[in-house]
């Protein structure tokens, strides 16, 4: 349980409403910002504004999976409050305050070395990427069947990279029968490739394995489908990016190809916002228990 801590949960989409109802069961004190139009209240959770937090006792800070912009603004689509987290609200907190976050950036890094406080990056975890993969797969699906004219089944697919969900991408396109190849730079991701039934080949020679491919489903969040990579494809081809802002596709020259480029980061939030909350939801929770039990509190 979690009884008596107070908990801040800052700006969000629809994932921050399971994460609310998780720490609400485990008996959190909530001050929930940026959440004033939600229609529903949350019974031991109170709706206030950034300024009106008492952060002087807030044991943690929990943030939407982007976390906050280059300013340190933090989105949320339940209020037009303009909510920014700033290093003097952060310095309020106590010591033991800790900051969670799917992804970070140049601002939270700053902020937290600049206050000596504790960041967490939850999608760094192995197990919060993995979970994720699961609705990050069926969104791709979704996307593919509504963004092409032919079936997934004996299609050509080229998944770029085999990391948590390149491997989940890959594989159930091949189990709905998909040709599927995949490039990876690491010669053991290659051979993990093989030993899956599946075509591997080096990312170094994408631009030669493209000339005949259906779709392309990049996982890489560096440059990798570039302009020379892109004149070698089909017209027809259909590119989804599933890296993180701004991806790895030259959109710019997909566009001006006529190639469909879409850039497609934070599924889970869109097409399973329920299932994605809850994976979030699961690991804070687990996360925050062990923070307490650390400090020995009750």
């Amino acid at each position: 349980m979690l009884t008596g801590m107070h908990i801040a949960v800052i700006g969000g989409d629809a994932r921050q409403l399971e994460v609310i109802r998780k720490l609400i069961e485990l008996d959190a004190k909530l001050s929930l910002v940026g959440f004033d139009q939600l229609d529903h209240g949350f019974t031991g959770a109170s709706k206030e504004q950034i300024d009106e937090v008492d952060f002087s006792t807030v044991s943690a800070i929990i943030l939407p999976v982007p976390g906050t912009n280059l300013e340190g603004q933090v989105d949320t689509i339940f209020s037009n409050e303009k909510i920014i987290l700033t290093e003097e609200l952060v310095k309020q907190t106590p010591a033991h305050c800790t900051i969670y976050s799917g992804i970070t950036n140049s601002y939270l890094d700053h902020l937290v070395t600049s206050t000596g406080r504790k960041l967490v990056q939850l999608f760094e975890r192995d197990d919060v990427a993995i979970y994720n993969a699961i609705p990050t797969v069926e969104g791709t699906i979704m996307m593919v069947i509504q963004h092409t004219d032919i079936t997934i089944h004996h299609s050509k697919v080229a998944v770029l990279g085999l990391g948590r969900v390149g491997m989940s991408v890959a594989r159930t396109f091949a189990a709905l029968g998909a040709n599927v190849r995949v490039g990876a730079r690491k010669s053991e991701h290659i051979a993990r490739i093989f030993e899956m039934g599946l075509a591997p080949f080096s990312l170094k020679d994408l631009s030669s394995h493209v000339s005949d491919v259906d779709v392309v489903i990049n996982t890489i969040p560096h440059m990798i489908v570039t302009s020379d990579v892109i004149s070698k494809m089909p017209a027809h081809t259909l590119i989804i990016d599933l890296a993180s802002k701004p991806g790895g596709t030259d959109f710019r020259y997909a566009e001006k190809r006529g190639i469909k480029a879409l850039l497609a980061p934070g599924l889970p939030g869109i097409v399973a916002p329920k299932t994605a909350g809850q994976i979030v939801a699961n690991v804070l929770a687990q996360l925050l228990k062990e923070g307490m039990d650390g400090r020995g509190e009750k």
